[in-house]
């Protein structure tokens, strides 16, 4: 008797501790919407900062300032002297020792705050990579997992008047049943990655809204805007200044309210990417934005942009930068990338594989350039996971959540390369799917798939998540990873849903720039050469690609991987890019900017 009840209380405490565990977790809040235009004080700049690569600062309590209380008494870590980084920043490349290093790194700041009545205060990260443990004068507030999207932890009753410090443990990490796992083709850059902010609010705000056009509309606009705090029943103004429009409603006892309005709008397009000021104004809070207005759907086999039939002329992006080896976060950053993709003619930049930093969506939308906005639902992800379904739902949340107003973003994109076959993957991949099409039913939705077979120069694309996807997105490797096995302008394709846009999401080869006169017709020459052969045969190609809508080669830039170390040729980096890591165009940049030109 005496053993069960010791087996009862074993497993009471065990649950207790979960709860601790799961509630610590996921404190993180949802950011709130549109934080440019809030009451903002920057926290980036130098922060000091601990290695742990031995990941002991939890036991040792890294986040407490250690104090002497004797003469005996020392300490085996100190903030004091420590080394600076800069943040936003990802730590690998600001010190030469930490290039490939993935583990904890502790950060501290300190900062001064003069409160004020009637306001609220909040702690607002851009992105952490991978998981982040945020302490606020030696108090946890919580944590969060997923690198390249927001999150802000309520501070209002923890902040002090005065000094604060402010400490992070961040660790990069690979887990198994991580999102992405512990394969991926990109170097791991560590470390607050994007901006850290402290926002004041009214007690009652303007925590979130949407205003797009309706789905299938070009006139009507429609959306809805959410408050957060006591007073929850206020009047709303919607204010377009350039159309005269003031569009009035009142919150309900939930601080919600919907709004629909008809309006004659010049709508955003990659020829004229047009931008209007909107006001939101409730009785506690205002915002402002600048908002574009564009349709986008299929019609059978058609994209259709504002109802016209437009080819998708993408590229795919790292969020690198070549020249700085470093990941990319500033709008300097963010202009060379897009730039470059226009120069090279592109429409749409596909941000793989995991969702960009806001300055590039921003910068996109006024440039004219869509955008396709990925999940870092990548290859090797444990399905299987109990916590994996939630975990991807969250990251769909605050991915939408952030960029649902910023019309350039066209695709939802849901998953790169998983591998059809088992039921876990088809059914997680299902419901987020359908959770996705329920949060935003304006934009396109996809999955990218590269299991497509290849026998006999012919193409069988199948994929039980097409069904549910908008595009049928193939990655294709033709010429590189598998020879060609007849002319590609003899190319035969079966296609599931045959009625479906089909988008080549992947395809190219590698080659190192300026390697050339080398022997052209073998692939280990890694010669220009080869490569542009390879963009040659593959334009040849498309001719034969039933319902094309679109191509995107991979890759714009050559990047940093750690899966790519031959020594003469790659050096850690993966070149299947259109321009080196330099900025030198390599042959096949010509043999794209031609095809795009004559599109």
């Amino acid at each position: 008797m005496n053993k069960k009840r010791e087996k009862i209380a074993l497993k009471k405490k065990i649950l207790v501790t979960l709860i601790i565990l799961f509630c610590n977790y996921s404190q993180a809040q949802t950011a709130m919407a549109n934080i440019e235009s809030r009451n903002l004080t920057s926290l980036n700049g130098k922060w000091n900062v601990l290695l742990d690569p031995g990941n002991i600062g939890g036991w040792k309590k890294f986040w407490r300032e250690p104090k002497a209380q004797k003469k005996t008494d020392f300490f085996e870590y100190s903030f004091t002297g420590a080394t600076e980084l800069n943040v936003p920043g990802d730590f690998n490349s600001q010190l030469c020792e930490l290039t490939f290093y993935e583990g904890a790194v502790w950060y501290k700041k300190t900062f001064t705050v003069s409160k004020k009545k009637n306001s609220r205060q909040f702690l607002h990260f851009g992105a952490v990579n991978y998981i982040a443990d945020v302490y606020l004068n030696e108090e946890k507030l919580g944590s969060h997992e997923g690198g390249f999207t927001p999150f802000q932890f309520e501070i209002t009753d923890k902040i002090k008047e005065g000094n604060n410090t402010l400490i992070v443990k961040v660790d990069n990490q690979r887990l198994e049943n991580g999102i992405p796992g512990y394969g991926y083709d990109w170097l791991n850059y560590g470390g607050i990655t994007r901006d850290v902010n402290l926002i004041e609010t009214q007690n009652t705000y303007i925590d979130d809204y949407s205003i797009q056009l309706k789905k299938g509309s070009l006139n009507t606009i429609l959306g809805w805007i959410q408050l957060n705090g006591t007073k929850s029943n206020q009047k709303i103004k919607v204010k377009i200044p350039e159309l005269n429009i003031v569009y009035k409603t009142k919150t309900d006892d939930r601080g919600f309210t919907k709004l629909e309005f008809s309006a004659r709008l010049k709508l955003w397009s990659p020829d004229s990417p047009k931008l209007y000021k909107v006001i939101i104004e409730s009785e506690t809070d205002s915002l402002v934005d600048e908002i574009g207005f564009r349709s986008i759907e299929v019609r059978g086999s058609e994209v259709l942009l504002n109802k016209k039939v437009i080819f998708i002329k993408a590229v795919n992006i790292h969020e690198e930068n070549p020249m700085k080896k470093s990941r990319a976060f500033s709008l300097e950053d963010a202009r060379l990338l897009l730039n470059s993709a226009k120069e090279l003619g592109c429409n749409l930049v596909r941000l793989a594989h995991y969702p960009h930093n806001e300055n590039m969506i921003k910068e996109a939308e006024k440039m004219g350039l869509m955008v396709w906005s990925e999940l870092p639902i990548y290859q090797n992800i444990k399905f299987s996971d109990s916590l994996v379904p939630k975990k991807m739902e969250i990251m769909l949340k605050e991915m939408i959540g952030r960029d649902k107003n910023r019309c350039s973003v066209m695709v939802w994109s849901l998953s790169n390369e998983t591998y059809p076959g088992t039921q876990d993957r088809d059914k997680a991949l299902i419901a987020l799917t359908k959770k996705c099409k329920a949060i935003d039913t304006t934009r396109l939705i996809t999955h990218v798939i590269n299991t497509q077979g290849y026998t006999n120069n012919a193409f069988n694309v199948w994929d039980p998540l097409y069904e549910y996807s908008d595009l049928i997105a193939v990655n294709e490797y033709i010429g590189w990873y598998i020879p060609w096995q007849g002319r590609p302008s003899e190319t035969k394709w079966k296609i599931d849903f045959p009625n479906k846009p089909v988008f080549i999401s992947e395809f190219g080869g590698e080659a190192l720039f300026g390697n050339r006169n080398v022997p052209t017709d073998q692939a280990s020459s890694w010669s220009e050469e080869y490569q542009e052969q390879i963009y040659k045969n593959q334009i040849e190609m498309f001719k034969t690609i039933p319902n094309l809508s679109g191509v995107c080669p991979w890759i714009l830039y050559d990047y940093r991987s750690l899966g790519r170390m031959h020594p003469m040729y790659q050096k850690g980096y993966n070149r299947k890019g259109l321009i080196s890591e330099n900025g030198e165009k390599k042959k096949a940049w010509y043999i794209m900017y031609d095809y795009y030109k004559g599109k």
